[in-house]
């Protein structure tokens, strides 16, 4: 059980990572999944932003739900 609750806490740890990092950079993956569809240069709408950002502090929420999981393994 030990072993579950370090895995969790992990997983946990880099999916806040990730959830900072796309709070901080929401723009970072546009050019590469949506940039291309676009003839020119354009920029990412702010819908598309606000929706990273949403993301990004769902992420946070779900790191932190898997290292509360994992800190109840060793209770």
């Amino acid at each position: 059980m030990i072993v579950l609750g370090i895995f969790s806490m992990i997983i946990g740890i880099g999916t806040i990572a990730f959830g900072i990092y796309v709070r901080k950079n929401p723009t970072f993956d546009w050019r590469m999944n949506e940039g291309w569809k676009v003839s020119g240069d354009s920029e990412p709408s702010q819908a598309y932003i606000d929706s990273r950002t949403f993301s990004g502090a769902v992420a946070i929420w779900i790191g932190a739900f898997f290292i509360a999981m994992g800190i109840l393994q060793f209770i």
